[in-house]
């Protein structure tokens, strides 16, 4: 494989780069958010990497200056955890407290984050004993989970079961259909429910495709009118033309090693691997073998971290990972690995300090994970019991990883063809508009006794 770049390309690599640094000012939609929460319900929804967390934080704040308390939901244990850390660090960590299936953390603190279903049994809780829910607060991070078939109910029972006098917070990737869910909301809470809506991304993404001889080719083509997506002539050609060579066969891995060394040829690391299995994030590290930190000086820091780091857990100290994590500068990133040694992959790609983590899709909701490139191996994605094409808010959630704010002018989405990467869908869902969330609400005995409990 030689690498190679498409002369169209050229003036798009010279953009690469650190903005311009100044002191860090709010953007208009996210003072609007502040002042919403201040008299309503409010839902906002952004890309990811927008700043939905600073509303968050600000919110808190005005919440601990009234000696209130606040409850953050969020979805996922591994996003639990690293808000928990950056609580910590925010408002002190005798303030915050983490309730999940495995961690019970100073509970009875002003702060506490946990998972969605915590909230909602806590909510079952209260009614059942004729309590209040003890928060003056609620903030329902990754709300567009409201559509998810298999845990939708939940976010739609806190949604419902919350007392109307605790204000509701709602950070949602963009969704086609907020105003209807803000009716429904003021509807069943009796009280105004405000729509904050961003739809730019902090940072502009640039779409492109990994042709197999190694040629990083445009996506679409830049004649393309509006929201029209036209592939680039060499991509079309490419994708048309019988028996064309693949890199992703199906069995087996890509060439990862290869893929990663174009990348860095181009200066487009660090950079995030979506993968389809926790087996291929893991097998992947044995293709970087060749993957070197250029800089002795960012070499030396990484060695440090990583001592530093593994001083902390004597798992950490004993992972099978550690020596490509130090060494190659690369890590993998899955549900399968243990809290401590996500935290470390997560520490030190934000840090800067690695070139390429392998991950399955749990990165892309939520976790502070930038990246300056994400990679594409697959344009579908297991749901649980089957793999369906990417929507488009999946799409834009992974692609928000990529083009890290005020570390980079742009960011990168790389598709490479495969068995299972259709390229026509992938640019679609580049100018796709955000897709419509649809309620998942089951009705049930248990369900009418819960609500006639409130």
């Amino acid at each position: 494989m030689k690498p190679g770049a498409d002369a169209r390309l050229k003036k798009v690599f010279a953009s690469i780069g650190v903005p311009e640094q100044g002191a860090f000012k709010p953007d208009d939609f996210q003072l609007e958010a502040i002042s919403a929460i201040e008299r309503a319900d409010c839902l906002v929804t952004a890309p990811t990497g927008a700043g939905k967390t600073w509303i968050a934080e600000k919110a808190i704040a005005r919440i601990l200056e009234k000696d209130g308390k606040s409850w953050y939901a969020s979805p996922l244990k591994a996003l639990t955890n690293s808000k928990y850390a950056e609580f910590g660090e925010i408002f002190g960590t005798g303030n915050v407290g983490i309730l999940t299936g495995d961690r019970k953390e100073n509970p009875d603190a002003p702060v506490i984050v946990g998972t969605t279903e915590i909230l909602r049994n806590q909510l079952y809780d209260a009614m059942h004993e004729g309590k209040d829910l003890s928060t003056d607060f609620v903030i329902l991070d990754e709300a567009h989970f409201l559509g998810d078939e298999d845990r939708g109910v939940v976010w739609e029972e806190i949604m419902i079961y919350l007392p109307a006098r605790i204000p509701l917070l709602m950070l949602s990737a963009t969704i086609g259909n907020a105003d209807q869910i803000a009716g429904w909301l003021a509807t069943i809470r009796s009280k105004e429910c405000s729509v904050i809506t961003e739809t730019k991304r902090t940072v502009p993404l640039f779409p492109l495709f990994f042709h197999p001889s190694g040629m990083l080719l445009p996506l679409l083509s830049e004649n393309a009118p509006g929201e029209k997506t036209t592939l680039y002539k060499k991509v079309s050609n490419y994708i048309t033309s019988k028996n064309a060579p693949v890199l992703a066969p199906g069995r087996g891995l890509p060439p990862v090693g290869d893929i990663l060394r174009v990348l860095k040829k181009y200066n487009l690391l660090p950079a995030i691997f979506f993968l389809k299995s926790r087996a291929d994030c893991d097998k992947s590290l044995t293709f970087c073998g060749k993957n070197s930190l250029d800089d002795p000086e960012r070499q030396a820091r990484l060695s440090q971290r990583v001592q530093e780091l593994a001083g902390q857990s004597e798992h950490i100290a004993r992972h099978r990972h550690l020596k490509e994590l130090e060494n190659l500068a690369v890590g993998s990133h899955h549900s399968g690995q243990l809290p401590a040694w996500k935290l470390v992959i997560e520490t030190l790609m934000t840090e800067g300090l690695l070139d390429a983590v392998f991950a399955t899709s749990t990165v892309a909701a939520g976790v502070n994970f930038p990246a300056r490139t994400i990679v594409f191996f697959n344009s579908d994605r297991f749901n649980g019991r089957e793999f369906l094409p990417l929507t488009p808010t999946e799409f834009h959630q992974m692609t928000g990883r990529a083009g890290r704010r005020g570390m980079d002018n742009i960011g990168f989405a790389v598709g490479i063809p495969g068995k299972f990467m259709d390229t026509r869908l992938i640019a679609t869902l580049v100018k796709a508009p955000p897709s419509y969330v649809l309620s998942q609400i089951r009705i049930n005995f248990s369900m009418v006794l819960n609500l006639l409990l409130s």
